[in-house]
């Protein structure tokens, strides 16, 4: 039985990978900075929540006690500000939790990590291109990628991989508060604003998590052994 840890697990994309691996028989462990929501998520599911902040390296050193066989870097979030009004604070928050907090993950996981490991970090469209409106997304996401191309390439003959899984606007509690800001921003209904956030996914909708789940399977599978240093868009053709 493989073991697997998910970071940001208790909700949105980060629950939908923890179930996809304890369903298919997998010991997954998920960390959250509320054990509320992270016991809530593992509730009925052979889930071991655990309390843990990816921005504390004490933390996050704590949690590799055992080795994991499949990493998943997922917690994130980001300020939206354009980069006049993006304050020192809320850039250096952003960066921490994404891509530092990556980081810290990884290189604590390959301390202990046995060959045919999975490193995996979901990033974002926005490591692929810009946005204007979320500048240090951007730019934590970006690093998130060069993160993951240098680290693919230092593990490669230890028979580890590394890769980045890059949504577009997926369903989740985030594209939802995006949606009531936009409704409440430019004085829309909610299919009004639901077509502007979905307006760059050429499909016309929002990634069901589900979707980025089964890719994470895949990329954990002997099947994806080659597979390393790779960004794979899960966008409906945006990028």
């Amino acid at each position: 039985m493989r073991r697997i840890l998910v970071t940001g697990g208790g909700t949105g994309i980060g629950k939908s990978i923890a179930y996809a691996f304890a369903d298919a028989g997998d010991a997954v462990t998920i960390t959250g900075r509320r054990p509320d929501v992270l016991e809530a998520a593992a509730e009925g599911r052979a889930i071991t929540p655990r309390v843990a902040d990816v921005t504390d390296e004490e933390q996050i050193t704590a949690l590799f006690e055992i080795p994991y066989d499949v990493v998943i870097a997922n917690a994130g979030g980001g300020a939206q500000a354009k980069i006049r009004d993006l304050s020192l604070d809320d850039w250096n928050a952003v960066l921490d939790v994404n891509l530092t907090g990556t980081f810290l993950v990884f290189r604590e996981a390959l301390r202990t990590m046995p060959a045919g490991g999975r490193l995996i970090a979901i990033a974002s469209t926005a490591a692929l291109k810009g946005n204007p409106s979320v500048p240090a997304y951007v730019a934590a996401k970006h690093g998130v990628l060069g993160l993951v191309r240098a680290v693919s390439l230092d593990v490669a003959k230890a028979d580890i991989t590394c890769n980045a899984i890059c949504p577009g606007f997926t369903d989740t509690d985030l594209a939802d508060t995006a949606i009531t800001g936009l409704m409440t921003r430019f004085d829309v209904d909610r299919a009004k604003a639901t077509k502007m956030v979905t307006s760059a996914n050429p499909q016309g909708r929002l990634i069901d998590p589900q979707e980025i789940a089964a890719t994470a399977l895949f990329l954990a599978s002997e099947g994806a052994a080659s597979i390393n240093g790779h960004a794979l868009s899960i966008s409906g053709g945006e990028i």
